[in-house]
């Protein structure tokens, strides 16, 4: 949720420090800058932070989910909350860790001692009964064996280390980290300056082993003889020698050290697993009917009803694709299931390569979240009068956090619809505030109306909005984004809507130059798939008439993104050139 070192505050990391490797792992684009916004723009509640949890537990019920909290005033409160919310695991960060691109003002101002936050969430914790749920861990600043005593003293279970092992390997703590001019090859893609890094696997392993020492020096002067007896004995805490030094001016530590009279039932330290409720969920069904296809990669068809209590669906049954195939995934279509009725939160979140899925009916928030190949499809049921260019039918948070995969929606999207996309290509008819805002990549095509703020942070990836009566360049956010005109459609022939060409993603991938060149093209086999996956009557309209309604489109293309994809693209005309 927050990093001790800068709470609220969000980070960048410039562009000439986006290599190929940096932009293969963030989904991006080499040369464009990557934006961390501080929210995150799915959690704006305590229930919204449940349902993240529920969905990562779906993907992969093995994983322990934590939850990092800053130290600072209140943050009990919100342990309790996270505790709730059915975490495995809480992070209290303190104030004295972090990157060392953190600004000064963060450091100095920002976050309290870890000591103050873990003695309040434990305090808070074990008076609602809420402790044995919930591992603890403590981080920021931790150094020594006696700094681990006090944090176990103090109610941590586990007991997070950075900086100092990264001093043990060679960091001299030159805090230029954002600057890609690390003298000791520690935070760098520059390979010079790499080449100097001399750090050891053995350098971290001794500093460790040091660390273990002294602390089983002091735990054998108390008597403990396992960590896990120390948690939360904050009796064994000496605040007296420390009140009597004259620097210490009487300062009063016994609310910090105040131990939570014993209750009969209620535990001080993690003792007991959450419950997920994962039994309930529909994908037991679904994995069960798709075995052929997991097994042995044959071809499933399922149908079921869904219902607005079952959440995630989808989530779990693309786990077990990941954990045989990986992100391959499946063949295209391997598994296709079909659903009617109103589904839950995070309708096909995390969908797989081969995994497609087709709702008629409507679904609630985080439809496709983190989609990762997979096909969701939301249409009206058959008999629906009701016009979708006004019909919400996807609500907020739509393809969050997507990476690849396909997406059309018969209606209109609620607010902050694709944000954080990176590789998503979808359709839509129309969405809420905030579209496309810190997009990264892939293509959203949107054939109705949008809301206000349209492309804020938008650093990568291509929209394409129905515009015919020029209003959109006062909803869109011109800070990082160019208002263009959709490329010539020379290369394009006249087909059945019906049968498209190829699928949406081929354009996609088909190089960083046919992104520039074929516009017109990948927009039409856009719409064509979306008539061919829903229906549309919107589709249909513009297919019939495309050489008018191609005049209609607007493109919004991030200013960045194209000039590195221009940029790659002479290159590569280069290279090609030096080839022959």
């Amino acid at each position: 949720m927050a990093q001790g070192a800068k709470p609220g505050e969000g980070g960048q990391l410039p562009g000439h420090k986006v290599d190929e490797n940096i932009a293969r792992v963030r989904r991006s684009t080499p040369g464009v800058g990557l934006i961390s916004p501080p929210p995150h723009h799915d959690i704006y509640s305590i229930e919204d932070l449940a349902q993240l949890i529920h969905d990562l537990k779906n993907v992969n019920p093995k994983a322990r989910v934590s939850v990092k909290l800053v130290s600072e005033v209140g943050v009990g409160t919100v342990a309790a909350g996270v505790s709730k919310a059915r975490a495995d695991h809480v992070t209290i960060s303190g104030f004295e860790g972090g990157t060392g691109a953190s600004p000064l003002t963060s450091l100095t101002h920002a976050g309290s001692p870890w000591e103050i936050g873990l003695a309040e969430t434990q305090q808070t914790l074990v008076l609602n009964g809420l402790r044995g749920r919930i591992a603890v861990q403590v981080d920021g600043g931790l150094r020594t064996g006696r700094d681990v005593a006090i944090g176990a003293l103090l109610g941590a279970d586990e007991f997070g280390f950075a900086t100092a092992p990264l001093i043990a390997a060679g960091c001299i703590m030159m805090r230029k980290c954002h600057l890609n001019t690390c003298p000791v090859g520690v935070a760098t893609q520059d390979p010079v300056l790499r080449k100097r890094f001399t750090g050891q696997p053995e350098h971290v392993i001794n500093y460790f082993f040091f660390v273990a020492e002294e602390l089983r020096e002091i735990m054998a002067r108390l008597g403990f003889r396992t960590l896990g007896e120390m948690t939360g004995r904050v009796d064994r805490l000496n605040m007296h020698r420390a009140l009597d030094h004259w620097k210490a001016g009487g300062v009063d530590l016994t609310k910090l050290l105040h131990q939570m009279p014993a209750r009969p039932g209620v535990a001080i330290c993690n003792s007991e697993r959450q419950d997920h409720g994962l039994d309930k969920a529909l994908d037991h069904l679904l994995i069960e009917a798709a075995q052929p296809a997991l097994d042995n990669n044959q071809p499933v068809r399922i149908e079921q009803p869904v219902t607005n209590v079952n959440r995630t669906v989808g989530a779990m049954l693309s786990g077990e694709v990941a954990r045989r195939t990986g992100h391959a995934g499946l063949p295209d279509g391997t598994i296709s299931v079909k659903l009617t009725g109103t589904a839950g939160q995070s309708f096909g979140a995390f969908l797989a390569r081969g995994v497609s899925i087709e709702l008629a009916g409507d679904a609630n928030d985080y439809v496709g979240k983190g989609l990762s190949g997979g096909r969701v499809v939301v249409r009206q049921p058959k008999g629906c009068t009701r016009d979708p260019l006004h019909n919400i039918i996807v609500g907020n948070t739509v393809l969050y956090g997507a990476i690849a995969g396909e997406a059309y929606f018969e209606g209109v999207a609620g607010e902050r619809f694709a944000v954080r996309n990176s590789g998503a290509v979808c359709v839509v008819e129309g969405t809420g505030d905030h579209g496309c805002e810190y997009m990264t990549g892939g293509v959203v095509v949107v054939l109705g109306d949008t809301g206000r703020n349209f492309a804020a942070g938008m650093s990568g990836g291509v929209a394409y909005v129905y515009d015919p009566n020029a209003r959109f360049d006062v909803l869109c956010n011109p800070a990082m984004v160019d208002l263009e005109k959709v490329g010539p459609a020379d290369t394009l022939a006249t087909e059945d809507p019906g049968r498209p060409r190829q699928r949406a993603h081929d354009v996609e991938d088909s190089g960083m130059g046919d992104v520039l060149r074929f516009d017109a093209e990948r927009l039409r086999i856009l719409v064509e798939r979306h008539h061919l996956h829903t229906g549309s009557a919107r589709a249909r309209e513009l297919l019939e008439d495309w050489g008018n309604a191609l005049k209609g489109f607007v493109k919004v293309m991030p200013r960045d993104y194209k000039r590195a994809l221009l940029q790659a693209q002479e290159r590569a005309t280069a290279k090609a050139v030096a080839a022959e």
